[in-house]
């Protein structure tokens, strides 16, 4: 699906502009590790943030393709602030499709967004857990105290963690009557809460240092009632959904690092383009072997790219085909992943010894790919997927 729009060109365009805003300062913020708070008021700024909030709370009601697309293009510019910034597309992507939060709660947290660029990230892993796609019981509690619920625990992996305003938190809440071996539940915590604090573990990581993926502690957090969402008590069956939420995960995430390879390739491009040794007298480009270095990052990127932008549009488009996509999502997820992965190695190999080196960002590129494959699906667990979808 090429032919965009003009609202949805209207979006691309102002993700490519934001990108080349940020683009120019993004490898200053990796280099100490900091969280490049203007890089998300400019998205605020921009209407970037509104996309994909529905229309009725002041957004553009952007569709999951619409923000595959979008996603790719600020990736280009900082991939740690794509990454980080998806976390609050896809939790607000997902509920607005399958409206399976409170209204009110949903209607302040979309108003926020679009009023005064609030960020919102689903916050559930734990050294102990580890993957939340995993399964397992939170250590993370929620204990009532006669007035209001108190949230005690430790959370890994929190990107946005410096700005965040809602933290939806995974806890386990205690036995009671209605729930005899106890249950879980998400408590939205509200961002600087008494009692919530900040570490920062992820400056100097291999990968997105400064998309603020920190822990985070709370200490007798305080929660009110209505705010204490997803109650489920232990052993009770689960509803069978459509895989909303590994769509919208999935889908933006494989954007995202599509757009952090297609960088590495563009830059490397414009490398061998302008690198004239003095020993060959013209540019490296002219080079068989720097041609095929440059094939080789740029075919995975093609092939992931029309995989990820069909799933996306089918998802978009035909809600009926939904509820069988799933071996597909993952398929791109684990294309575009593992195309930036390789695209930036040859991005690397092309470039020689200035690739390894700050005068070009790609070695930022390089491992910056390389968080892709982290998240679920990971490739593992994709291709178990894609095999069983083949079985089926």
């Amino acid at each position: 699906m090429s032919t965009l729009t003009p609202a949805q060109h209207e979006m691309v365009a102002i993700a490519k502009e934001v990108a080349a805003q940020i683009a120019p300062q993004a490898d200053t913020y990796d280099r100490t590790g900091t969280f490049p708070t203007p890089f998300y008021q400019l998205l605020h700024q921009s209407g970037y943030l509104g996309f994909v909030v529905p229309r009725e709370f002041g957004g553009r009601g952007a569709s999951l393709y619409d923000m595959v697309r979008c996603q790719e293009e600020l990736a280009k510019g900082c991939g740690s602030t794509a990454m980080a910034i998806d976390m609050t597309i896809h939790v607000i992507g997902r509920i607005g499709q399958m409206r399976n939060y409170p209204a009110d709660i949903f209607a302040t947290i979309c108003h926020d967004i679009v009023q005064n660029g609030a960020l919102i990230n689903a916050v559930a892993s734990e050294k102990e857990l580890g993957s939340p796609s995993r399964g397992g019981l939170p250590n993370t509690t929620a204990t009532w105290d006669g007035n209001q619920w108190r949230i005690n625990g430790h959370k890994l992996f929190v990107s946005m963690a410096p700005a965040l305003n809602y933290l939806i938190t995974a806890v386990a809440l205690p036995v009671s009557a209605e729930m005899p071996n106890g249950g879980t539940a998400n408590a939205i915590v509200r961002g600087g809460s008494p009692g919530l604090s900040i570490i920062d573990t992820w400056a100097d990581a291999l990968a997105l240092r400064s998309s603020g993926s920190g822990d985070v502690v709370y200490h007798d957090v305080a929660v009110d009632d209505a705010w204490l969402i997803d109650r489920k008590a232990l052993g009770s069956p689960s509803p069978v959904e459509p895989p909303t939420g590994m769509a919208w995960f999935a889908l933006t995430l494989a954007a995202v690092y599509l757009g952090i390879g297609q960088a590495a390739l563009d830059a490397v491009v414009h490398y061998a383009k302008t690198r004239v040794p003095t020993a060959l007298g013209k540019p490296i480009a002219t080079l068989p072997l720097i041609q095929r270095r440059l094939g080789e990052a740029s075919i995975p990127l093609q092939t992931a790219r029309a995989l990820l932008h069909d799933v996306a549009a089918t998802w978009s488009n035909d809600p009926a085909a939904r509820l069988t996509i799933g071996p597909r999502i993952a398929a791109a997820k684990y294309a575009a992943t593992n195309a930036a992965v390789i695209a930036t190695d040859h991005a690397l190999r092309a470039a020689g010894g200035f690739g390894i080196t700050r005068d070009l960002p790609l070695e930022r590129f390089f491992r910056d790919a390389r968080a892709g494959l982290t998240h679920p699906p990971n490739d593992d667990a994709a291709l178990e997927i894609v095999g069983r979808g083949l079985t089926q």
